[in-house]
């Protein structure tokens, strides 16, 4: 995999966990489906650690010049 598609993938996946985080936690307000449930604070928290992970990977490897 291009190391950009991991920048941005993993970029992507941080945000949405993030944002899913906030809502599983009530932090965002309002009333929804997600809001306030502990399940979507999990789910946002895997989501949020892979897209870590992937970020990390991505920019190690653009800077290294390792490619696959």
């Amino acid at each position: 995999m291009k190391s950009w598609v991991r920048v941005v993938g993993g970029a992507l996946l941080l945000l949405i966990g993030v944002v899913w985080i906030l809502q599983g936690s009530g932090a965002t307000g309002g009333s929804g489906g997600m809001n306030g449930k502990s399940q979507w604070l999990v789910i946002g928290l895997v989501v949020a650690v892979v897209g870590l992970v992937l970020l990390v990977g991505g920019f190690r490897r653009r800077r290294t010049g390792t490619r696959r």
